[in-house]
C-alpha cells in the first residue's frame, strides 16, 4: 500500500530534496513550509530513510484534527491505539511545535500528549512507558498550526543528520545535511580530485566520500522509527539494506583529501573518516596552513572557512578572506572552488566574482555558498 508521509528539511534545499525523494521512489510529492508531503510504499519508505542525504526526518501522520484547547488535544490523543506502536515497558519522547494557535506553548502541548499516552497504558495495564528524550523506542511529533493539530510517528527515529560517523568533533562543526547539500550543489562526480583546505572534523570529506561511493547515508544507524510501525516488514528492510550495500562502488586513494592548520581538527577528521571508511589511507588528511601549500591546481575545492564563530578573539576576518582570494587566483589554476560563507559580509572581501551564490542556512546563520572558477 501507498501511505502518506511528511519529510522535513531546510526550505532552501527543498527543490533538491524533492528530486532526491523522487529518485528513491516517492510519488505525489507536494512542497509546503519546511517540508514535503509524499506517498511511498513500505519499501520506498525504508529506502528514503536509509539513503536520503538532505532530509532531517520522515514523519508518518497518525491523526489530524481541529484543536482549540489542551483538553481536546488530550481527548483525541487518548483515542489513538498506542499499543500498536509501544508497550508499557518501552520508552518514548514527544517533540512539539506550535504556531498561531490557542495552545501557545510547545512544551505544554507536548506535556498534554505525553499525559494521554501514559494514561492510555495506565488504564489498560496499570503500568506506563517511560520518557527518554535521548534515545527512545518511539519518537512522537506534534505539530499545531492555526489550531490544526497533527500527531505523527517519526519513522526515522531521530534526526537523519546524525549519520553515526562523528566520533570526534571541533568547535562549530558543519551539520551533515548542509555538507551533503554543498556537495550536491557542486555537481562533483568523482572524476577529478576534491580537496578541503579547512576540513575541521571532516564533515565535508565524509559526505563527499559517501556521495562518491554511493554509500547509504544512514548505513551506520542501528535503529529506525519505522521498525515500530504495525506493518513493518523485517525481511523487506533487510533486503533494502543489503541492496544499498551492494550498490556501493570503490574510489581510488587520494581522490578526496583535506587539510587544516589545527592538529586537533586533523585528528578529529582522521577519526571520523576512518569510522565511515575503515581505511585511514583512503582519504589523505594532513596538518597544513593553506597559505603554505604550493598550489591546488586542477581540482574541486570545497570548504567552510572560519568566519569568527570559532575564533573567539578575532571578529574581523576581512584580511583573511582577501588572502584566500589571492591564493585562489594565484595558486589554483584550472580549479573550481565552492566556498561556504557563514558570514555573508565576507563575500565582498574575497575579491573574486562568483559564478553563482546560493542561500544555505547553518543553524541560525544566513549563509551563502559561492562558486568560483579559476582559469
Amino acid at each position: 500500500m501507498n501511505h502518506r508521509y511528511f519529510a522535513q528539511m531546510a526550505d532552501e534545499i527543498k527543490e533538491m530534496a524533492e528530486e532526491e525523494l523522487q529518485s528513491l521512489g516517492a510519488t505525489e510529492t507536494k512542497p509546503v513550509y519546511r517540508g514535503l508531503h509524499f506517498q511511498a510504499t513500505p519499501e520506498v519508505l525504508y529506502k528514503i530513510n536509509c539513503h536520503a542525504r538532505l532530509l532531517n526526518r520522515v514523519l508518518a501522520p497518525l491523526v489530524t484534527f481541529k484543536c482549540h484547547s489542551d483538553h481536546y488535544l488530550y481527548k483525541k490523543s487518548f483515542q489513538i491505539p498506542w499499543d500498536d506502536f509501544l508497550d508499557s515497558s518501552g520508552t518514548f519522547a514527544v517533540f512539539a511545535t506550535v504556531s498561531h494557535s490557542a495552545i501557545r506553548h510547545s512544551q505544554f502541548a507536548a506535556l498534554r500528549l505525553k499525559d494521554a499516552v501514559v494514561d492510555f497504558f495506565r488504564e489498560r495495564t496499570g503500568e506506563r512507558p517511560s520518557i527518554d528524550r535521548r534515545n527512545p523506542d518511539v519518537w512522537l511529533n506534534l505539530h499545531i498550526q492555526n489550531n490544526e493539530a497533527t500527531i505523527s510517528l517519526d519513522t526515522s527515529g531521530g534526526s537523519l543528520h546524525r549519520r553515526g560517523y562523528r566520533r570526534s568533533s571541533v568547535a562549530a562543526p558543519m551539520v551533515e545535511t548542509l555538507a551533503a547539500a554543498i556537495i550536491r550543489h557542486s555537481g562533483w562526480d568523482g572524476s577529478i580530485p576534491l580537496h578541503d583546505p579547512f576540513c575541521g572534523s571532516g564533515t565535508l570529506l565524509c559526505e563527499a566520500y559517501m556521495h562518491a561511493v554511493n554509500m547509504p547515508a544512514a548505513i551506520l544507524r542501528t535503529k529506525f522509527g519505522f521498525e515500530r510501525l504495525p506493518d513493518f516488514d523485517l525481511s523487506l528492510w533487510q533486503t533494502v539494506r543489503k541492496e544499498g550495500l551492494e550498490s556501493m562502488r570503490k574510489v581510488p586513494p587520494g581522490l578526496i583529501s583535506g587539510s587544516d592548520i589545527s592538529s586537533e581538527a586533523v585528528r578529529a577528521a582522521l577519526d571520523n573518516c576512518a569510522e565511515i571508511i575503515g581505511n585511514k589511507g583512503l582519504i589523505k588528511i594532513e596538518q597544513k596552513d593553506l597559505f603554505k601549500l604550493e598550489h591546488l591546481h586542477g581540482r574541486v575545492i570545497i570548504c567552510n572557512p572560519p568566519y569568527g564563530i570559532r575564533m573567539n578573539k578575532i571578529t574581523d576576518l576581512s584580511g583573511f578572506y582577501k588572502n584566500l582570494g589571492d591564493f585562489l587566483k594565484q595558486r589554483c589554476g584550472g580549479s573550481t572552488a565552492f566556498i561556504y560563507f557563514g558570514e555573508r559580509k565576507y563575500l565582498k572581501s574575497i575579491g573574486l566574482r562568483p559564478s553563482w551564490k546560493k542561500p544555505l542556512a547553518n543553524g541560525g546563520l544566513d549563509g551563502r555558498l559561492a562558486k568560483y572558477e579559476m582559469y
